[in-house]
Parts: structure tokens; sequence; C-alpha cells
């Protein structure tokens, strides 16, 4: 009778690893695509990958389904350890029914999405499916109601990353966007809400998937997706990358990691690098990586809304999340979508004990009738917010232009960050000279004898006074002013410093961010 039961086991769990058998898994490879079962073993440690539920099955007898059953039912779910650090995880397999979510494979998620939250550690979705099981009707879109309450429930606790490796549409879009990062692969996935075919029968729009949906479309032009890989190794490399820069939740500090690259480095290049002129363009990157340990900055969002930089960095070993303006696109203005990405960027470091450190080279907010229109004012309002109300040590450096209420936003002093400092470079003014003697000294100008050097040296007089951190230092709106050499020394000795800072917010429900 043992041996009978072992048998049955045997045969139920290699049926469970078949999935949707050898020409499925090879349709798959022909495609660029790995299986859900090689995507998981790639992801994690090697031997770590423990299967929970392998032998479960649909529950559907409509439409002849009582007869198709797989054990596992096409998702694969379990738990292993990236970097010897628990993460829970589970796979779509198109092999079997196309990954398509059934109500026992909705219930295999929320079963690890759960335990997640109890013991703390990441949530990675490997997403490749054809949407809800329509055999099922209601019971396959209840699956995803609870899969999406425990998405919110757990957002801001432990982190949760969603791999785009397929199809992804429908209601079924709504999961990987309420979780913290969205990767995709380029060529191989896609994600829209309705298909090419509804939108050509609704508003006669003729598109293709890729470019409704695809990796560079969600990548550059929406904002959906985070990150954009080449293939399914490359997408789930980078995945590990991610994570050892996070804490496991929102309980610890991330990880620390050794490095040779001393504290006290300067860095020479710095002092020239920063155009006196402020019309000069100049690449914020650089000046990220030179402070960086080792030159490492993992760049989240690199393709969307490229006038803000935002990502992770070291120092010292420790993680930082860093929010910059790019004078090398828009001259680093604030515009809707610059402002959406920061603020949300923000919120998750400071949802996860990750420290900011805000660069700022801004000119002020993108002026025109579409950007008013669409909501400058308000979407602006979420990056002052989410900066304003971030308790986690917060270290802003102005490199060059700091004007307006964009001043304000990007980590001023009067929005309690902890230290400001400014290079010589740097200019804090309501606005640029230029604009400002146009205003001030519009009369005098007029009744010059000679206008034009009237203004050049009203411009000249209007610099003297306040293109320069100096004012500002005056009044302790910048702690320091240093010289550029000094950055990374700074920046150690800054977060050093808050390391064991205690920040409070007034007792609520939650605050109402401008959404």
């Amino acid at each position: 009778m043992v041996r009978d039961v072992s048998e049955e086991l045997r045969r139920r769990l290699e049926a469970n690893r078949e999935g949707g058998g050898a020409a499925r898994r090879e349709k798959q490879h022909e495609q660029g695509k790995l299986t859900a079962r090689e995507r998981i073993e790639f992801l994690l440690d090697e031997g770590s990958f423990e299967e929970m539920d392998a032998l479960v099955e649909h529950q559907c007898t409509d439409f002849g389904m009582e007869k198709k059953k797989t054990p596992g039912d096409g998702f694969v779910t379990g738990h292993g350890r990236v970097a010897g650090r628990p993460v829970f995880v589970f796979a779509q397999d198109f092999t079997v029914f196309g990954g398509s979510l059934s109500e026992s494979n909705a219930a295999k998620i929320c079963k690890i999405m759960d335990l997640a939250l109890k013991v703390g550690a990441p949530v990675i979705g490997l997403n490749d499916s054809g949407g809800a099981r329509i055999q099922e009707g209601v019971a396959s879109l209840a699956g995803y109601a609870d899969i999406f309450l425990r998405n919110t429930l757990s957002s801001g606790v432990v982190p949760q990353i969603s791999a785009i490796m397929g199809p992804c549409a429908g209601g079924a879009v709504y999961s990987p966007a309420i979780t913290d990062f969205v990767f995709m692969v380029e060529e191989s996935s896609y994600m829209f809400v309705t298909g090419p075919d509804v939108i050509r029968t609704v508003t006669h729009e003729e598109v293709t998937k890729e470019k409704l949906g695809g990796a560079m479309t969600h990548n550059s032009v929406s904002g959906v997706a985070h990150f954009a890989s080449a293939s399914d190794t490359q997408c789930l490399a980078q995945i590990r990358r991610l994570l050892s820069f996070l804490p496991s939740n929102n309980a610890e500090q991330p990880p620390v990691v050794e490095t040779d690259d001393p504290l006290s480095r300067e860095i020479p290049d710095l002092d020239d690098f920063v155009p006196s002129d402020s019309n000069k363009a100049y690449d914020i990157k650089k000046l990220i990586r030179w402070a960086a340990d080792d030159g490492d900055f993992m760049e989240v969002q690199e393709h969307f809304a490229k006038n803000i930089v935002v990502g992770f960095i070291r120092i010292g070993g420790r993680s930082v999340g860093v929010i910059a303006n790019q004078p090398a696109h828009l001259a680093g203005v604030l515009d809707i979508d610059s402002s959406t990405k920061g603020a949300r960027f923000v919120r998750f470091c400071d949802a996860f004990n990750i420290p900011l450190w805000i660069i700022e080279d801004v000119p002020g907010f993108l002026p025109g009738t579409a950007q008013e229109w669409g909501g400058i004012i308000r979407n602006g309002a979420k990056l002052l917010y989410a900066l304003a109300e971030a308790t986690v040590p917060k270290l802003t450096v102005i490199t060059r232009k700091a004007y307006g209420g964009a001043y304000c936003v990007m980590g001023s002093k009067h929005i309690r960050t902890d230290i400001n400092l400014a290079f010589p470079t740097a200019e804090i003014a309501v606005m640029g000279s230029q604009g400002a003697v146009n205003i001030l000294y519009r009369r005098e100008i007029a009744e010059a004898e000679d206008p034009v050097a009237a203004h050049t040296a009203f411009v000249e007089e209007y610099q003297d006074l306040f293109a320069n951190p100096f004012v500002a230092a005056e009044r302790g709106y910048i702690d320091e002013v240093i010289q550029p050499r000094m950055l990374r020394r700074k920046l150690a000795a800054g977060f050093a410093l808050l390391a064991t800072k205690r920040d409070w917010m007034p007792t609520k429900k939650h605050g109402n961010i401008p959404l």
C-alpha cells in the first residue's frame, strides 16, 4: 500500500514537472523564452527552490475541463533564496492552458503572498499568461481580485517585483501595476488593458502589440515599466541585482555590501565639472557614478522622463536612493512625468528605510498649456508631498540652478531635509537672472539711453546678489558650501551621522497625496 502511494506521488510530481509537454516547452524556446521552471532556476540560488502546491488541480467541470487536469494547474509557486536571502516566487507556465489564471492557481499565489507577509520576504511574480481562464468565468476574475487585495496589503511591507515575460493583458495588468517594480523583456512581452483588435473595433486605430504595449513602449512612453531587458536571462539577472539594494521587509535595513572604495576618496574631476554658464548642459549620471561605491549605479526607469534620474547606489556599502535633475535633458526641468516618476521612487525608498540623496539643478517647472491642462500643479505636488512626507535620512546637494517653487520641492531645508549642501556654482533664486531683470527693471531698461547695456548691467548686478549659494547659507537654508571634489566624503559623513535618525508623522490613518 505504501509502495502504491509512493508510486502515485511520483507519477503526479512527474506530471507536474512535465507541464504542457516537451513540444510546448520547445515552442517557448523557439520564441526565445525560458519555461517557468527554467526561469525560477535561473533566478534563485542553485538548489534553493522549494515548491508549494505542486499537486493542486483546478476544480472546473464545465466545457469538459474535468478531463483536462495537470498537477500544479499551470502555475509554479514556492520559495527559495537570492544571495542567501529568502524570497517567494510564482511563475506562470504558458505551456499549460496558456498560463491562464484559474481559481485554484490564484489561491496558490495568495497562499505564498500571505506567507511572505508573515515572514517578511519579497514576492517575485514571473508573468507569462493569456489572462483569466474563460472556462471558469467569474471564479477566475475573483482570483485576480484576491491577488490585487494582497498586492495592496503587502505594499510598503515587503518588496514586490513583477517580471512580464510574455503576454499580460486585461485585468491581469493591475497586479503588476500595484507592485514596486515592473521588468519587461523586449520583443517577447507586452501589457495592455485592451488589445489591438478591440482598439481597432472601438476607435478604428491600427496598432501592433509591440507598439501598443511592448517593453520599450512601457519603459519610455507610459512609464508603467521600470526596466527593459534583451532576454529572459538578462531580466532575471537584473532582478537579482535590484534585490541586492533592498531590505527583505520594512522592518529591516538594506543589506550591507563590502567595498574597498575609500569613503575619503576625493573626486578632482568634479571641481570643473559643473559649467558656470547656466545654459550649458552636463550629464548628472557622471556625478552620481563618481560619488558611488565603485561607480555602481542601478538606474530605475532609465528611458522614461529623462529630465529626472532615479536609482540606487551605495555609499560605504550601504544602499542610497538617488533622485536628481538631469541638465542634459530638457535642462532638468520638472514636468508631469518627471514629478510622478520621482514621487513614486521617493515613496518606495521611504517605505523601505533607504536614505535619499537629492541632487538639484532645476530651472523650474515646464511651462505650457499641455502641462497646465495635464495637471502639472497636481502632479508636481506629488513630488513635493513625497519628499516632505519621507522620514528616512535626506541629504540634498545643489550643484547649480535652484529656482522658484522647484527649489522648494527638490529637497529644500524647508520640507525637513536633514542636510543641505551646495557647490560654489549654486544659484538659489526665485528665477533666472534674465527673467528676473526683465520684471524688476522693466521701466529702467525702457528709459535707458542704451537699453542693451542697461539690461546687461542689471543682469550682472542680479547675478552678484543671487547667482550664488551665500544668501541661502547666511540664512541657514544651506548647511555648508562644499568644494565639489569633497562630495563623496561629505555624503559618507552625512549619511553616517543620519544612520540613527528618527522622525515623526502626526497620528493619522493615512495622508491624501494629490493623485
